[in-house]
């Protein structure tokens, strides 16, 4: 089954969901979702979630409780790399760039320490 992530509007926002919670009732997710659509059309979305490999569940009495198949830092990874791949021609460097730049980015010494951390790190593995 392709794990490759082409989601509709409320595939994502369903996936969203599962990711924040870990695990969560078909009614659980709809009253997370913005402007809800109805029980049966999200139980619907997560059947469509589940065939496309995204999605499994397990019976705990007489609900289903569906949970991610992959974790919330793999979808997060994979997204990224899309995001950079589509907005910043593959170039991780015009991606950082980009978000140091953003007004409303706002970093703490210690999360810039962290980043000179991380980047003297990839030099020594020769990343």
């Amino acid at each position: 089954m392709s794990r490759e992530h082409h989601f509709s509007r409320r595939e994502r926002q369903i996936m969203d969901v599962l990711h924040t919670r870990e695990a969560a009732t078909a009614a659980e997710i709809r009253a997370d979702l913005p402007d809800a659509p109805g029980y049966s059309a999200v139980r619907a979305l997560l059947r469509i979630l589940e065939e496309k490999g995204h999605v499994k569940h397990r019976q705990d009495g007489q609900r289903y409780v569906y949970l991610p198949c992959v974790s919330r830092e793999t979808a997060s990874r994979s997204a990224l790399k899309r995001l950079v791949s589509t907005f910043f021609q593959g170039s991780a460097t015009q991606a950082m760039a980009a978000l140091l730049e953003t007004h409303d980015t706002q970093l703490s010494d210690a999360e810039l320490n962290k980043l000179q951390q991380l980047i003297k790190q990839a030099k020594k593995e020769g990343r």
